[in-house]
Parts: structure tokens; sequence; C-alpha cells
């Protein structure tokens, strides 16, 4: 099963495509009837808290379309662009506003690759650097709550997408600080840079007025799940409606002759990551149902390894992953493997999705598969082998913000105590 897979992978085959096709030969080697194929699916794909990840990405969307990451952007510019680098924290700082809107890495180096990067040049910073920047800022998108990639891992490892949620405040922002010290330290000798002039009260007052509507959805969101008037699913609901809202009523750049469209871009997006939700299921239902996964994770154990090292080695082997899979496939194909030494270790089930969360933003732009890198050099027309030098600054950064998110699990604990959202214990969503 693993060697048709990465085989495929090499080839270039989609990721979704060759989940299925190696699970299909997987079914066929354990003697299971491939009509269980279907019905793996549907159990798989047919759960409430996955319901999410449509509703996010259709709220992400209407965000972009309303707007409101154009009006972050000016708000945070007005804030803190005259200090120096504080382009470069203006980046950041939108990059995780926004990530609290869309859930999704390359959605985010999307939604403002297309303002930021022409504006960082226009600054005088290096284009690449820039790139790598965003590059690497967007895939906060995925660590900062609401995360596609914490519903996956809550539906897989049982665990409450409250705690995750709230237990990935501080670890995303732990990044992006890394992230800006990373690009301080780039263009720390570069004279071409500018700053913006310091903005009057009355410029930063109307820029956050602009700004309110945009800034109150992660409230709304994130309020209605911890003050407990609504499950996450049904916040990724809530978003849709006031996203639309405040795109067609309050900001009025959302037509409705445009809805189609904006749907249409949601589903193929959604269609995407459900296609790979569905063939990853049948790939690690076949490895807890052959014991593939309990063997793997004895043999592992039967090393006798101590808890620190064991943790270095499970960053060393999602750090890899990263590089070739995306999130979600990753986690249907280890997380079977890895819950047993998770328990074994009495590792916090929310600490251990949290940070491996974070190994696979790190992925989003690490070469070859590094969606973000693509999704980045495509909007500034700039080659991949330009950025790819530019980005090692930031993976350092960001592995260094990994150890200590690895090593001080109150960083990722805090807050869900602090909420009572579930921390240390595995409970449903």
């Amino acid at each position: 099963m693993f060697f048709v897979f990465f085989a495929l992978v090499f080839l270039n085959v989609p990721i979704a495509v060759a989940l299925g096709l190696s699970s299909l030969i997987g079914l066929h080697l354990a003697r299971f009837s491939f009509s269980m194929f279907p019905s793996i699916i549907y159990t798989a794909i047919g759960k409430f808290a996955l319901l999410a990840i449509p509703f996010f990405i259709l709220a992400g969307i209407i965000m972009e379309y309303a707007g409101i990451s154009r009006r972050l952007i000016r708000f945070a510019s007005v804030c803190v662009g005259h200090m120096k680098g504080g382009l470069i924290s203006v980046v950041v700082i939108v990059a995780c506003f926004f990530a609290a809107i869309s859930g999704s890495g390359p959605a985010t180096v999307a939604a403002l690759g297309s303002v930021l990067i022409p504006a960082m040049a226009k600054a005088g910073y290096n284009k690449a650097m820039s790139t790598a920047l965003i590059s690497a800022s967007g895939a906060i998108g995925i660590i900062i709550p609401p995360s596609i990639a914490f519903v996956v891992y809550a539906s897989i490892a049982d665990v409450s997408v409250g705690a995750l949620f709230s237990g990935g405040v501080i670890p995303g922002v732990i990044v992006g600080f890394a992230y800006i010290l990373a690009a301080m330290f780039m263009s720390r000798n570069d004279e071409s840079v500018q700053r913006t002039p310091r903005a009057s009260v009355r410029e930063k007052w109307l820029a956050f007025k602009d700004a309110f509507w945009g800034l109150m959805t992660p409230v709304i969101i994130l309020g209605g799940i911890y003050g407990g008037i609504f499950t996450p699913t049904e916040a990724a609901g809530v978003a849709v409606v006031y996203g639309l809202i405040v795109g067609i009523f309050i900001y009025r750049e959302i037509k409705i002759r445009e809805l189609w469209r904006l749907l249409v871009d949601a589903a193929i997006s959604s269609g995407v990551v459900m296609f790979i939700v569905a063939g990853a299921s049948v790939f690690a239902w076949l490895l807890t149902t052959t014991h593939i996964a309990s063997n793997i994770s004895n043999a592992i154990l039967g090393f006798g390894i101590n808890k620190t090292f064991m943790l270095l080695l499970i960053n060393v082997i999602f750090l890899i992953a990263g590089c070739f899979l995306d999130a979600n496939s990753a986690f249907y194909i280890l997380i079977p493997i890895m819950m047993p030494i998770v328990r074994t270790f009495n590792i916090d089930p929310v600490h251990f999705g949290v940070f491996v969360t974070v190994n696979m933003a790190i992925g989003l732009v690490t070469p070859p598969v590094g969606i973000n890198l693509y999704v980045g050099c495509d909007i500034a027309q700039i080659s991949v082998g330009d950025v790819c030098k530019k980005i090692i600054p930031f993976v350092v950064a960001g592995v260094a913000a990994l150890l200590l998110i690895t090593f001080i699990p109150e960083l990722t604990l805090f807050l869900p105590r602090v909420l009572g959202a579930g921390a240390g214990r595995a409970v449903g969503p």
C-alpha cells in the first residue's frame, strides 16, 4: 500500500487518486470485498464535525470577495507600517487575522499575496523574500483557529474541536513572531527598504471603522464556540451567514449575480479536500483493521526510546511527511500509527494535534509539494527556485518555534484549560 501510494505521488498523480488506488489494492491484498470501499468512505465522511470544512471554506471565500482582506491590510498598515520592518509585521498580523477567517493556508496566500507582494516590492523589499514571507505566513492559516486541519485531526483522534481551536492560538502567534524575526534579519542591511509615513489618529480611526466588521469575524466565531452558543460546525455556518450580510449589505462588494461564481469556487475547493478525506479514510481503516498501525507502533515502542527522543522523532516524521503530503492526507495515514505511542507516553492529544499541525504548516512551504510556495510564486510571477533560497530562514524559524511548542505543552494547553474547552481528554466535537 505504502509503496503504491508513494510511487503514484512521485508520478504526480493527484493525492486523492493515489490514496484511493492504493487503498483498493490494500482491500484486495487483505481479501476484503471491493463493495466495502463506498461504505467505509460514507462512514468516514458522514460525520457532523467534517461538515465544518465546506462551511469554513465558503466563509473564507465570501470574506475574500467582500474585500475584508484589503481592509485588514490597510488597518494593520496604518497601525504598524511606519515602524522599522513595519510592512513585515503587517504581512504576519494580517495573515493571522485572515487565518482566523479562512482556516486554509493556500487561501490565505491567495487572498493576501496579490495586494501585499506588490506593496512590499514598492517599499523596496526583495521580491523573492516578500513571496517567501507571505507563503510562510499563509501557512499559519492551519494553526490559528478555525483550522480545517484541526477539524480533520479531531475526527480521527476523537478530540474536541473547540479544545484544538483554543490550543492553536498561542502556537500560531509564536510561529508568526518567529517569521517576523526571520524576515527582519534577512532585510536588516537592505538600504532600499522604505518606511511608510506615520498615520494620523484620524486615519487610524477611519481604517479601524472600515475594518471593524472584518475584525469581528473571529470574535463571533470563537466567542460563540467558547461561550457555548454553538458548536464549531455551527460556527462555520454562522460565519457564512455573517460574511454574506457584511459583503452584500454593509460593504456592498458582493453582488447577487456573483453568488453563483462564489459558490462554485467554494464547491471546487471543498470537493478537493473531501476527495482526499474519502481516499485517506479507507487507507486509515485498512491500517487499523489489518493491525499494520499497531504493529508499526509496537515496533517503534520496542526500541525503548524515552519521551524526549520520541517527541523529536515524531516531529522528524511529520516534517518529512509535510514535504510530500498535505495535512489531511498525512493525518489519516500517520495518526492511527501515532495514537498508541501518544497514549503510552501520556502526551496530551490536544497538545499532540497542535504541534503536528505546526509541522504540517512548515510543510506547506517545503518542496517538493509546498503548495503555499507555488501559490505565492504564481501571484508574484517569480520562479520557485528563487523563492526556495529565501524560504530557508523561515523554515529554520518555524522549526525553532515548533520545538518550543513541542517541549512546553503549557503554550498549547493554557487557553483550553482556562476556557474549559476539553484539553487533556478525548471528547467528541
